[in-house]
């Protein structure tokens, strides 16, 4: 060691130098890629105009993130000709919101208490999400209806507690047809639906998410309640000639949707009572596929910004640890993007620090790091370009030592189309 000390310096020296100019090379790279955020940064990295354009999140729960998402869908509706915003709330509930925003049913404050699902997240209480409907609200008075915004949750009925009862999707359903068709036609009256559905907290009961016991998601009436529903969703799709002719578009479209909730509950419920190993990664793949259908019906609208969690919109599988052990299964983006292709982009969205619930700086070697090590504040960076600049192997995966918030997977970077970076989410410490 002591032998030849001008060589061991001058090695080190050398090492440092080509060190420093890969990693200002790396960086000058990465710049090269990164632009503001807004529509027309997003829209120049992508082929064409997609008919979903899908922004993510890595938390939940932070109006500085959906404050960003209203901003984009403004610039969206006035640029690119968006008029829908889908996010990851109860369809059903949904449909509360759409009525505001189109026509002024209710008041605001009725719309955010009943318009909204997941009030552990806090949708109907964010001032984000007020102001988004306040907006669209005021965009859509006096505006023809082929010009107006569109409001659509895409999540099914579904809490991280249970599901819903099929009750209001079966019997919306049954009352479009019955007053629409031979009644000979029907597979069953009001009245053995009714029977049959039994009283709601039987299929709302919190244990049968831990107990497939408590669930009668295979009960003999939840196995008649599947076939009927079959059945009803046959005889909208048989008499659909008739029924878009007699009936306005919007009507047709939402029966659609209490029949695309109908069987999907009916099936989620089914898979609550199961027993097997597969259980946990049939429900969550049964979640996500409700979501990919309300997508795809949303897409034949018209073309629609939707926002949810970066899992639910990623191409790749998805994955979470559960009690049981980890599951896997695909997520309604890639569902989505088999379908259409071109027509689905991606843009993720990633985050340096979240000091208020103790993310703090990311470590230089991870993705997170390499893109907070840039001068600004938040940037859109093209997501294939960065993983070229990054070279394989790809940078460390990031720990966070908060469950709720998911760093992006650096193996994930060629399937996202772009990646909206965001330094330093404000937020108020804990304690």
């Amino acid at each position: 060691m002591k032998v030849f000390p001008h060589l061991t310096a001058v090695s080190g020296k050398s090492l440092n130098r080509s060190f420093n100019d890969t990693v200002e090379g790396m960086a000058s790279d990465i710049t090269d890629t990164t632009h503001a955020v807004d529509a027309a940064a997003v829209m120049r990295l992508l082929p064409t105009r997609p008919r979903l354009l899908a922004l993510g999140e890595p938390t939940h729960g932070e109006d500085t993130l959906l404050d960003i998402r209203n901003e984009l869908f403004r610039q969206l509706v006035e640029q690119e000709g968006y008029r829908t915003i889908a996010i990851e709330s109860d369809c059903l509930m949904g449909l509360v919101v759409d009525d505001y925003v189109t026509s002024g049913t209710g008041s605001l404050d009725e719309v955010m208490k009943h318009g909204f699902s997941h009030p552990d997240l806090g949708l109907g209480t964010s001032a984000a999400n007020r102001e988004l409907v306040r907006w669209m609200r005021a965009y859509n008075d006096g505006r023809p209806a082929s010009e107006q915004l569109r409001f659509a949750g895409f999540d099914g009925p579904l809490e991280i507690t249970g599901a819903a009862s099929p009750r209001q999707a079966l019997t919306a359903l049954h009352d479009y047809l019955a007053a629409r068709v031979d009644p000979d036609l029907l597979p069953c009256t009001a009245e053995t639906l009714d029977r049959l559905l039994g009283t709601d907290d039987r299929w709302t009961d919190s244990a049968a998410m831990m107990d497939p016991a408590q669930s009668m998601g295979q009960s003999a009436e939840a196995r008649e309640l599947r076939l009927l529903a079959d059945d009803l969703v046959t005889l909208l799709d048989e008499q659909a000639p008739h029924l878009t002719a007699a009936t306005p578009r919007d009507d047709w479209d939402r029966a659609c949707l209490y029949g695309r909730t109908a069987t999907g509950l009916l099936r989620y419920h089914f898979r609550m009572a199961d027993t097997s190993p597969m259980r946990m990664t049939r429900l969550c793949a049964l979640r996500d596929l409700m979501m990919a259908h309300n997508l795809l019906a949303l897409a034949a609208r018209g073309p629609v910004l939707l926002h949810a969690h970066n899992s639910h919109l990623q191409r790749e599988k998805s994955s979470m640890q559960m009690w049981q052990g980890p599951v896997e299964w695909w997520s309604a983006g890639a569902l989505v993007n088999a379908r259409l292709g071109d027509g689905y982009a991606f843009i993720a969205t990633a985050l340096g620090t979240i000091r208020h619930q103790g993310v703090d700086t990311p470590a230089p070697d991870t993705v997170e790091g390499r893109l907070y090590a840039l001068p600004e504040d938040r940037y859109v960076v093209d997501a294939p370009h960065l993983a070229a600049a990054l070279g394989d192997p790809r940078p460390a995966p990031r720990v966070s030592p908060y469950f709720g918030y998911a760093p992006l997977d650096p193996s994930h970077l060629t399937g996202i189309d772009g990646i909206v970076f965001i330094k330093d989410l404000p937020g108020t410490p804990k304690g």
